[in-house]
């Protein structure tokens, strides 16, 4: 009896340990470094095709370990190791291989204007009214939802990095819960989700998406619409979505979540994806209470 309990618990710690396995995936990346934190925490890479994984694009990347990205500087080609995690993705055994100009915008480029509609929106200023078509192919106008606050970030659902908008997923489901258990706060905050990939993520595959992240329709809208007029309405929140010339749905971006009051103003902008759920529920709490 004693074998049979020894051999369970080590077949038991075997199979632990191949599913852990299972859960971390490990790719080459190469390409140019185009900024390092102060830090040395995270370097912003203009990569090659990650083959099995993700297309060309410019992403930052983390590392766990400060000491890989000594000597690396703006400019610099590497190779490097992407580990990629259910909840979380990084960089490892980073490699300067060369070096080269970096590229630069053209001179001409104009710069963002009010009258482009590229100018940020500042905290108290309105909202733009943007159409959009939501999950179930119905026509909506961003100021359908005032007299409630408003949650909304930016996304697309074939987003391969787990630290992207997956992340933004996970933390909409989160306060999609929280919201629910708090009575004073039940039923008096919207949350919306925009696409900035109407090619893929057309009604149907929102609806999906809605589905499998257990969405309540009631009081969690997914939006997308047209291309141009989305990236037009993301810009005015620093939003940037560059893809590629050969196919639009290699998609380059940054990450903004916003809460925007029921009168359409906006409170809020969270830059990137340290933010956390709790983080802002407690900005939500007061605009709830100012409606």
């Amino acid at each position: 009896m004693r074998a049979f309990l020894v051999l369970g618990l080590a077949l038991a710690t075997l199979s632990a340990a191949c599913a852990g396995k299972t859960d971390q995936r490990e790719f080459t990346l190469q390409g140019q470094v185009m900024s390092v934190t102060p830090n040395h925490d995270q370097a912003t890479v203009n990569h090659e095709e990650v083959k099995g994984f993700m297309a060309a694009m410019t992403m930052p990347y983390k590392v766990h370990d400060p000491k890989q990205l000594e000597g690396i500087a703006a400019g610099d080609l590497i190779n490097a190791k992407l580990v990629v995690l259910p909840n979380d993705a990084y960089l490892t055994d980073v490699k300067k291989v060369g070096q080269a100009p970096l590229p630069t915008a053209p001179a001409d480029a104009p710069a963002p204007s009010a009258s482009s509609g590229f100018e940020l929106l500042k905290p108290g200023e309105a909202v733009p009214d943007a159409g959009f078509v939501d999950q179930s192919g119905k026509q909506r106008t961003f100021s359908s939802f005032k007299g409630s606050p408003v949650f909304m970030t930016f996304i697309y659902t074939k987003c391969p990095m787990p630290t992207f908008c997956p992340l933004m997923d996970q933390h909409f489901a989160t306060i999609q819960k929280k919201l629910k258990d708090d009575p004073a706060l039940k039923g008096r905050v919207h949350l919306v989700s925009v696409s900035f990939d109407p090619i893929v993520d057309t009604p149907p595959v929102l609806m999906a998406h809605a589905k499998t992240l257990g969405a309540d329709l009631k009081t969690w809208t997914f939006l997308t619409g047209d291309r141009d007029d989305i990236d037009k309405f993301a810009a005015r929140f620093g939003v940037t979505v560059a893809r590629s010339q050969t196919d639009q749905r290699d998609i380059t971006h940054n990450l903004r979540t916003v809460l925007v009051d029921g009168d359409g103003k906006l409170v809020k902008v969270y830059v990137g994806n340290e933010w956390t759920p709790d983080q802002a529920l407690a900005d939500i709490k007061p605009v709830v209470g100012a409606n």
